[in-house]
């Protein structure tokens, strides 16, 4: 049962929960709040920003989508049509909400929708190879 829940569903979910201000400094300034700063050998500071996180986390979780699609397990189907809700709530809500009108929620979108195409892209390509043809 829990296959068939997409995983983009997470980067979704903490994206809105940053949007509505449960992760400091109310709304969409914490995006910009510095998580990670470091000093670099060569003298550059790096840091990493809550927006850049989730970035990172929707990349992550897209390689694990992508390996769950190449499985033609019992849910895949219905992890596909989910996936694609997913990416039509992302669509929705970038088109309709203005707090979601920022760089990393259409970076969100973009990774949303690559997991949609590669998935079905994937997934057809391993099925063809399950079938075999008796010569």
């Amino acid at each position: 049962m829990f296959t068939a829940i997409p995983l983009m569903v997470v980067p979704f979910i903490l994206y809105n929960l940053a949007m509505v201000g449960f992760m400091g400094s109310g709304g969409l300034p914490a995006l910009h709040n510095d998580l990670i700063v470091l000093s670099m050998i060569s003298g550059a500071i790096w840091s990493m920003s809550l927006g850049d996180l989730f970035i990172v986390v929707a990349l992550v979780v897209l390689f694990f989508e992508i390996l769950r699609a190449t499985r033609n397990a019992r849910g895949s189907l219905a992890n596909h049509m989910l996936s694609m809700l997913v990416f039509i709530a992302f669509l929705v809500e970038f088109l309709l909400v203005p707090d979601a009108a920022t760089q990393v929620f259409f970076i969100l979108l973009t990774i949303a929708l690559i997991d949609v195409v590669g998935g079905f892209a994937v997934s057809i390509r391993s099925a063809g190879r399950d079938v075999s043809i008796g010569l």
